[in-house]
């Protein structure tokens, strides 16, 4: 199964996905942490990344889709994923549809985790992750950032027939048991 866990930072989506690759033993493929991998080894891409984070701004959709390109050609990846971050922007999602239906593939859900923005103020300056764009100043600049840019994603989904929008509040397991409710009827 081939499932987009999308949502703005702060919403949960890095948590349900090791819940999803636990339950159904599909691996996680988050671009956050491909990306932060590359800045602790300090890579080209690493520190070109992690000028952009710093900024509060969204990593170009060419490397973005270059790096989840690369991943999914791993065996790890052959049998299916969790796609966590990624597409944040149409371009992405439409270049990666094109991409996938060369190889005869498509994604079977992708399914939102929906909260209230001071929800996500506070769940992503209290993260305690030590990740400097986790400051309440930075954070309200991603969600600007996720509104104009990643929005327009949710819209594209929801064309295609394969968005859920789920309610992202409530405790780790009830979130996950909307999840379930929604994948048990994608497979």
């Amino acid at each position: 199964m081939k499932i987009i866990l999308f949502g703005p930072p702060g919403a949960g989506k890095g948590t349900q996905a090791k819940l999803i690759e636990n339950h159904y033993n599909i691996p996680q493929l988050s671009t956050g942490n491909i990306f932060r991998s590359h800045i602790k080894r300090q890579t080209d891409i690493g520190k070109k990344v992690k000028s952009i984070l710093d900024a509060g701004r969204l990593v170009s959709d060419e490397i973005v889709v270059d790096i989840v390109v690369d991943a999914i050609n791993s065996p790890e990846y052959s049998h299916g994923y969790i796609l966590d971050g990624f597409p944040r922007t149409v371009y992405q999602a439409k270049t990666f549809d094109k991409i996938l239906e060369k190889r005869g593939e498509k994604i079977d859900a992708c399914i939102g985790l929906e909260v209230p923005q001071q929800e996500l103020i506070s769940r992503i300056s209290s993260r305690g992750e030590g990740r400097e764009d986790d400051t309440t100043e930075k954070a309200k600049v991603r969600l600007v950032v996720y509104e104009n840019q990643t929005t327009p994603v949710k819209k594209y989904y929801k064309e295609k027939g394969i968005y859920t929008g789920i309610s992202g509040v409530g405790n780790i397991d009830e979130i996950f048991t909307r999840i379930k409710n929604i994948l048990d009827r994608a497979a």
